[in-house]
C-alpha cells in the first residue's frame, strides 16, 4: 500500500519550519473519522498561531498550513 500526503504551505514560513508542525500532527497518527475512513486530526492548533487542517480523498491526504 503507498501513501500519499499533500502539504499546502499558506504561510510566510518556510517548508523546513513547517515541516516540523506536519511531523507532529504526522506522529499523532490518523485519530478522526470520516466516512472517506480515518485521516489526521481536522484541526490541529499550536501556541505559535499556527494551524493544521486535515482533509482526506480516495488516494490521499492533504494538509493545510496556515497562520492565524
Amino acid at each position: 500500500m503507498s501513501e500519499k500526503l499533500i502539504i499546502e504551505n499558506r504561510t510566510e514560513l518556510p517548508m523546513k519550519e513547517v515541516l516540523s508542525y506536519i511531523i507532529a500532527v504526522v506522529e499523532k497518527g490518523k485519530i478522526s473519522k470520516t466516512v472517506k475512513g480515518e485521516q489526521y486530526c481536522f484541526v490541529t492548533c499550536f501556541p505559535s498561531g499556527i494551524t493544521v487542517y486535515a482533509g482526506k480523498n480516495k488516494k490521499s491526504d492533504k494538509l493545510i498550513v496556515i497562520e492565524e
